[in-house]
């Protein structure tokens, strides 16, 4: 089953696939994870503002199954 996204719950997605990433990359450096709040506070605020804008804060089960849908390869063309 294909899930459509709307623009901002791409966004949405899209900030919360970031946000992940970046705290998997500051939180397994030994000399990043002291810096942790200073390098998350961005891509936090971020994810925060883009979730609310697609009505996804709350919802994390929504948030799942698109961040799913996003990364998802694309079988519809071929």
């Amino acid at each position: 089953m294909t899930t459509t996204l709307t623009t901002d719950e791409r966004a949405a997605a899209q900030a919360y696939v970031r946000l992940v990433e970046t705290a998997q990359a500051v939180l397994t450096d030994p000399a990043l994870a002291p810096l942790a709040a200073a390098y998350l506070s961005s891509p936090m605020a971020e994810a925060d503002r883009a979730l609310r804008a697609a009505g996804l804060s709350g919802n994390e089960a929504r948030l799942l199954r698109l961040v799913s849908a996003l990364r998802a390869p694309d079988t519809g063309h071929g």
